[in-house]
């Protein structure tokens, strides 16, 4: 199937993906749903590439494998554990089961018990929530809060990740301990960045003083360490092994969402993702929105041989989106081998960065535009924002996003470019001028579309996402749902930290780290 796919890359060649409109190309190549447009109709691909691509996902046994995951077997090899985020969101959905057992009963109890208790303290005098966690515990709440901001109606939410003594500082510094709530997340409750950042909490809350008895609850499987830490069960919320980090805010973890957007607001969250679980397991083929979203991806990575593709939400509540999609993608997907062992026989998923637009327009579009590697872009709108006083300044953001996508495949060539300034240069100098505004064009882009990023809608598009990565990783033949590569950095680092402390430098360390910490020495107060 990849020989089919690199011949049709091999005879594609140099051809411009405006030759391929035609009056029917716009709705043959788009996604529609009731509730979004997925449009990849400015890409290269044409309807034999993508009978082939679609060949390749049933060739890797992509509906087989979904159908698995959703019914609680353990695709997760590499752990023997479920893949089951998608249970959380399952609110009306029938039984699923792992071991034999059905898992639904205890999913719902738990949003029940979330409920209460974020009622209960949104009807109190807590005005600020700190979330102390890290990488899955922390980028999805954070970019959701963010994205929600309109629906927010209880207390303000702040994150907390890094283990560089600013960040919680910063967070700590304008809040006031007697009104302010922390939810650690963790697990095992042993992360250490996360362990670390919730003892200071604790002895700055203690300082200020709040009560960490009655303003600490955890989200964590691992009762006795957080009662150890003095937080009662009452406040410890806990998920399975058969939810990822990465995959997570569906559950206890997105404590944080309810408490700011409330148990109703979250449910309808939960539902815009459960809506996209639907047709992720109906629609067919070319009617499957994460199914084509994915096999774009696999067209620009693996057989074009893109490195990177860019995340471009024209919505500045989605501004941490990008980092999210990077956790996501690149820790998921981001391997070597496949399921056997083996070395991939192709290239693993790309680089994934962005940022909102028109910020990335004075940025790095430049680069995207006119530099020397493609970079397949993924550009995403609402079609109404929430202010409805700002009209104008939405409907400049909407033209702005689809006049980029347009530039990208149109370019601009040369007679064109002469054009633009044969009243100012002539002859050499014109030749020169001109070409410096010369834009290759021919660019992929995709462009996904809603009416507005509301609740739902977030859920949808979250799911969407989770769907491509299963999709991808599928057909790549790897486990998307382990990570062993952050062990080593973290274990490394264990061994170090007495080191810098002031302990004997080991025998075993490079040169390079030797100096390192020598040089620390000389300034470390």
């Amino acid at each position: 199937m990849w020989n089919d796919l690199n011949a049709l890359a091999a005879q594609m060649g140099e051809r411009h993906i405006l030759e391929l409109f035609d009056e029917a190309r716009a709705d043959d190549f788009a996604v529609q749903t009731q509730f979004m447009r997925f449009d990849y109709a400015k890409t290269n691909i044409d309807t034999a590439t993508r009978g082939a691509l679609l060949a390749l996902a049933d060739a890797a046994g992509v509906p087989a494998r979904r159908a698995a995951m959703f019914s609680g077997e353990k695709i997760n090899e590499t752990e023997e554990r479920a893949v089951l985020h998608t249970a959380l969101r399952n609110l009306d959905g029938g039984p699923v089961t792992v071991d034999g057992q059905d898992v639904m009963p205890e999913v719902l109890a738990t949003l029940d018990r979330m409920a209460a208790y974020a009622e209960d303290v949104r009807s109190g005098p807590i005005t600020d929530v700190v979330n102390i966690g890290i990488g899955g515990s922390d980028l999805g709440p954070s970019m959701a809060v963010q994205a929600l901001s309109p629906y927010r109606d209880g207390p303000r939410c702040h994150f907390v990740s890094n283990v560089d003594g600013a960040h919680i500082a910063d967070v700590l510094r304008e809040l006031d301990a007697k009104t302010t709530l922390v939810i650690v997340a963790s697990k095992t409750f042993t992360t250490i960045e996360t362990m670390t950042n919730a003892r200071t909490a604790r002895a700055w809350m203690l300082d200020g003083g709040g009560d960490p008895a009655t303003q600490f609850a955890a989200l964590s499987t691992a009762e006795d360490k957080t009662a150890d830490f003095g937080i009662p069960s009452e406040r410890v919320f806990g998920f399975e092994d058969w939810v990822g980090g990465r995959y997570s805010m569906w559950g206890p973890i997105g404590l944080s969402i309810m408490l700011a957007i409330g148990p109703d607001g979250f449910r309808s969250f939960l539902r815009g993702g459960q809506e996209m679980d639907r047709h992720f397991c109906s629609a067919q083929g070319t009617e499957n929105m994460p199914l084509m979203l994915a096999l774009v991806g696999i067209w620009h990575r693996q057989v074009l041989g893109h490195a990177t593709r860019a995340v471009l939400p024209y919505d500045q509540r989605l501004g941490q989106l990008p980092a999210y999609l990077q956790q996501l993608e690149m820790e998921s997907n981001g391997k070597s081998v496949g399921m056997d062992g083996q070395p991939l026989p192709v290239d693993s998923g790309p680089v994934v960065w962005g940022a909102p637009g028109t910020n990335g327009q004075h940025a790095f579009y430049q680069l995207i535009h006119q530099g020397t590697s493609v970079i397949p872009c993924e550009f995403m709108v609402a079609c109404d924002g929430h202010e409805d006083d700002l009209k104008h300044h939405h409907d400049l953001l909407i033209a702005n996003c689809l006049a980029q996508s347009e530039a990208l495949l149109r370019g601009r060539d040369l007679d064109e470019a002469r054009s633009k300034v044969a009243d100012k240069f002539e002859g050499a100098e014109l030749e020169r001028q001109a070409a410096h505004r010369v834009f290759a064009g021919n660019r992929p882009s995709t462009t996904l579309i809603y009416p507005k990023l509301d609740l739902f809608t977030l859920g949808q598009i979250i799911a969407l996402y989770e769907h491509r990565v299963f999709v991808e990783g599928v057909i790549l033949g790897i486990n998307s749902y382990d990570q062993w590569g952050v062990e080593l950095g973290k274990e490394l680092a264990t061994a170090l930290q007495p080191v810098i402390e002031g302990a004997d430098v080991p025998a075993d360390k490079d040169g390079s780290t030797r100096a390192l910490v020598s040089y620390l020495r000389t300034y470390k107060k």
